[in-house]
């Protein structure tokens, strides 16, 4: 089992209000816990209208598989329109 624990940073241009970041925020998560079935949710910046950071788990039976997943993600996040993707870090978890 190979597994990894992502932290996306977005900057959210425009954002006026915590409701409106919200309002953005709701359809990213949804995407990567349904759509690419991800555990994710947001782990900082929760006061901050303008910034959030989301915390991505991935595991896969293959250390290929596994980095695939994290491509895909990252190719995802640079694709959308109202959030712009700062920063990635990605740290890969050593199983015994």
């Amino acid at each position: 089992m190979y597994a990894a624990g992502l932290r996306l940073e977005f900057r959210l241009p425009n954002c006026s209000s915590l409701k409106e970041k919200r309002r953005r925020l709701r359809p990213l998560l949804d995407h990567l816990r349904r759509r690419m079935e991800l555990s994710a949710s947001e782990v900082d910046h929760h006061d901050v209208w303008r910034r959030t950071a989301i915390g991505v788990a991935v595991v896969a039976p293959q250390a290929g598989r596994l980095d695939e997943i994290i491509e895909r993600i990252r190719r995802w996040a640079l694709e959308l329109e109202h959030a712009e993707l700062v920063e990635l870090e990605v740290g890969h978890v050593e199983m015994p």
